[in-house]
């Protein structure tokens, strides 16, 4: 509970034990407030301003006049506070590197699959019991940003472009929202290029016990998707069956086995997954 004399705003700094002490400020405008530009679908702008810092005799504070931020001014406190990216040439699997968001793809694949079926449905002729199989997968988008690892298949065995529509993953340890589900999985402490096996590795090495709730529904066809991974076992399979994989949309909630009514889901778009990480 706040302090009652303390205002909740307040910030307090401590000494380090360093020489560290206030050398600048940066302030940032905003146009509205957020609620109501959102209200009215417009854009917000934007101003930011850094200011030098005057100390007094007895060592307080005060903001000088200040600047307009430049991109050069970012790079520095980027570089200061240990955000400094590195120029490296980029791996033609991956489609955006930034320290705040790695998106890359996966080419269809068969691999080892690992099932361990906490209430196997009866009938199965594979995944009955704990077992790792071979199996196909489609080609699959990853997103990785600091909050997670957004995880989507796409429909053909290629790059995928910004305007590439993706479809649900049908790996079992994936939301409805595409996020993947961790779980006691290792977390990758980075979003650096070479952190890409160890994500990979958190969705394609991990066991799958069940299907999250509702991803039954974001396969068409009959038996749903635990029975469809079975028969894919069974048979040996190369090839993951894309067309059987409902695309993935926002505005529906896949609450009924049919196909959404026209209208009722948007199908989203490589570009339009990227883009709303990247405003996370």
């Amino acid at each position: 509970m706040p302090d009652p004399v303390t205002p909740a705003h307040s910030a307090h700094f401590e000494a380090t034990g360093s020489d560290m002490m206030l050398t600048q400020a940066i302030l940032l405008y905003r146009t509205g407030t957020s609620g109501a530009l959102r209200a009215s679908g417009q854009e917000a702008m934007a101003f930011a301003s850094i200011h030098g810092i005057e100390h007094d005799d007895e060592g307080s504070p005060t903001i000088r006049a200040g600047r307009p931020l430049t991109r050069a001014h970012l790079r520095q406190w980027a570089e200061a506070l240990g955000r400094r990216t590195v120029p490296e040439i980029l791996p033609a699997n991956v489609l955006v590197a930034h320290p705040d968001l790695l998106a890359w793809w996966v080419p269809e694949q068969v691999r080892d699959a690992c099932f361990a079926l906490s209430s196997p449905p009866a009938g199965l002729r594979c995944l009955s019991g704990r077992t790792i199989v071979p199996v196909p997968y489609p080609a699959h988008l990853f997103v990785a940003t600091r909050s997670g690892l957004g995880v989507y298949a796409l429909p053909k065995n290629e790059r995928p472009t910004a305007d590439t529509r993706v479809l649900h993953s049908p790996i079992l340890n994936v939301f409805l929202s595409g996020m993947l589900c961790w779980g006691n999985i290792p977390r990758p402490k980075t979003l650096a290029i070479a952190a890409i096996p160890d994500f990979e590795r958190a969705v394609f090495d991990s066991w799958s016990t069940h299907p999250n709730p509702g991803q039954e529904l974001t396969i068409s066809g009959k038996g749903g998707l635990v029975r469809l991974w079975d028969v894919l076992a069974a048979r040996r399979a190369t090839r993951f069956p894309v067309r059987r994989m409902k695309p993935f949309a926002t505005g529906s909630r896949q609450q009924s086995r049919r196909d959404p009514a026209p209208g009722a889901a948007r199908p989203v778009t490589a570009g339009q997954l990227i883009a709303a990480n990247a405003r996370r």
